[in-house]
Order: C-alpha cells, then sequence, then structure tokens
C-alpha cells in the first residue's frame, strides 16, 4: 500500500473523504508582540515535551547515536567516490542537481518563505498560527484536503507512538477561508506548501514527504485565472 493510499484510509476513519493527505509540521513560531499575545489569550506557542515514554526511547538510543553518525558518514563518503568516478554525463546531472538546488534554496530565502509565516500577526495567517497549539499539543497534523476545503487532524496530546489511533479533527478551513498553494508550481522539488488566506496572507507547512500526494493534488488544480 502506498504512503498516499494509507494517509487517506486514515482520513476514512475520521469520516472525511480527502482528496490527498500527508503529514506536515510548521517551523518555530516566532514570539509576537506582547499586545498581540494578550488579545489572543496568552495561547501556547510550542509543542508539548515528548511524553516520559519517548523520553525513555531517546535516553535509550544515544548510545547509539555515534554509531549512525559515523554510517551516514560513509554514506556520504561513497556518494563522493560514486560521483568521482562516475561517467561525464552523470557528472554533468550531479552540478546540475547541486545548481537547482542552490537556485530552490535563494528562491525560497528571496520569497521570505524560509519563514513560518509572513510576519502579519493580524493577518488571517497570524491569528490563525496564535492557535495552531490551542488545538492539538502534538508537533505534527495531517493535513487533508477535501472538495471543500482544508481539515487538520492530529492527537488532543503529543504522543511518541500511534499518532493515527489518536486522530481527531483539530480545524477545518473552507474553501473560502483558505487554500492550498504549491508557490513553485512544482517548478522545484520540495516539502513546501503554503496555506494562503483570502487576505494575502500565509502560513508555511513542510509535509513528510518529499514533493506529496498534496503537492501532486495542488498541481492538478486549475490555475485561480483559468
Amino acid at each position: 500500500m502506498t504512503h498516499a493510499r494509507k494517509q487517506r484510509l486514515k482520513a476514512a476513519r475520521l469520516g472525511i473523504q480527502a482528496e490527498a493527505a500527508d503529514w506536515c509540521w510548521i517551523d518555530k513560531i516566532p514570539q509576537p508582540p506582547a499586545d498581540v499575545l494578550q488579545a489572543a489569550g496568552n495561547p501556547r506557542l510550542r509543542p508539548a515535551r515528548l511524553p516520559p515514554l519517548g523520553m525513555i526511547g531517546a535516553v535509550l538510543g544515544a548510545p547509539f547515536m555515534p554509531l549512525l553518525m559515523l554510517l551516514s558518514l560513509l554514506a556520504d563518503a561513497e556518494e563522493a567516490v560514486k560521483r568521482s568516478l562516475g561517467t561525464k554525463e552523470e557528472k554533468a546531472r550531479w552540478r546540475a542537481k547541486k545548481e537547482e538546488d542552490k537556485r530552490r534554496d535563494a528562491t525560497i530565502a528571496q520569497q521570505g518563505l524560509d519563514k513560518v509565516f509572513d510576519g502579519d500577526w493580524h493577518g488571517n495567517a497570524g491569528q490563525f498560527l496564535l492557535r495552531w497549539y490551542s488545538h492539538s499539543t502534538h508537533h505534527q497534523r495531517l493535513l487533508l484536503a477535501t472538495q471543500d476545503g482544508i481539515v487538520l487532524a492530529a492527537p488532543p496530546r503529543r504522543v511518541s507512538v500511534g499518532r493515527e489511533k489518536r486522530l481527531e479533527v483539530v480545524a477545518r478551513l473552507t474553501a473560502s477561508e483558505a487554500t492550498l498553494v504549491d508557490p513553485f508550481s512544482g517548478e522545484f522539488e520540495t516539502r513546501l506548501l503554503l496555506i494562503r488566506f483570502p487576505d494575502g496572507s500565509w502560513l508555511r507547512v513542510d509535509t513528510e514527504e518529499l514533493r506529496s500526494d498534496l503537492h501532486m493534488y495542488v498541481l492538478r488544480q486549475p490555475l485561480p485565472d483559468s
């Protein structure tokens, strides 16, 4: 069963007919101005800490970190050797890929998409972001694209295992309230998507899969002026 199919089955268990779905997360929320924070009721701005089971797992896994780092270094070294021994065509492809990655990163920074949102706390995205962890203290969301809009689901509280078993709908945005957008229209292969609001404000999410089911769904949608 494909990754995309699994996520849609999870949506079906919630009673939602999803056109596409994937797990996603947001970057660290910056500290809002004091008046904005107070007006919003001093909401939570960070996910909950790992539960005890997750902390135990992290402690038990710590001794294996040096081995994992060594394996990663060996994999990088092997890749470097392969590149040095590759054919002219392979080397050309690797150089092109490197240049493409640089262009992608530069474009992201130039458009301000390396931030979690557009920066306007009074905009729709900023106000929605303030409530993000009030809906659920879990660090991830299952983002579902439906015919009616966008649905976000998550466990009510942060868990280290079994996130799918505890899924609940934590937020809904109708098609008139927000749309899902690939800001590069498929030009770059990324995990980045925007939840864009009618006032022009936006919130960035990063999907679990590179060029996810959600990206492909967005690219299938007609352009706004069509």
